[in-house]
């Protein structure tokens, strides 16, 4: 990736952190929050050529929250996932209205990737 698209990226970054849905404000709370288990949460984290919703980058956890624009963008939804599972990133997604309606069932999901996620990273070290 060029430098000049590194910095687009990062501007794209800054926009967007500047102007959360109110899906990301109710999850972003929560996971300030929550710290579970040391895990540390970026909003609006540039990966490669992508900027995704939430990041745990010592996690490698990607979560995504997703509003009605994604209905039309599932093949790009899907490359971009692709992408970052082949750069070691578990992404889980989660709709707009999942976070607004039930954010204990999405904390209770993340918190369950954290765990699963820690457990991979142990077994990696132990190697």
């Amino acid at each position: 990736m060029t430098d000049h698209s590194q910095a687009r990226t990062a501007r794209f970054a800054h926009d967007l952190r500047a102007n959360p849905t109110p899906a990301e404000i109710k999850l972003w709370s929560a996971l300030r929050k929550c710290q579970c288990a040391g895990a540390r949460f970026r909003r609006q984290h540039p990966i490669g050529p992508f900027v995704v919703d939430f990041c745990a980058p010592r996690l490698k956890l990607v979560i995504e929250v997703d509003g009605e624009q994604h209905v039309d963008l599932h093949e790009y939804d899907q490359q971009r996932t692709a992408y970052l599972v082949a750069n070691g990133y578990r992404v889980l997604r989660f709709w707009n209205n999942q976070v607004l309606n039930d954010l204990n069932a999405v904390v209770i999901a993340i918190e369950n990737a954290i765990a699963e996620q820690l457990e991979k990273k142990n077994d990696q070290t132990e190697e």
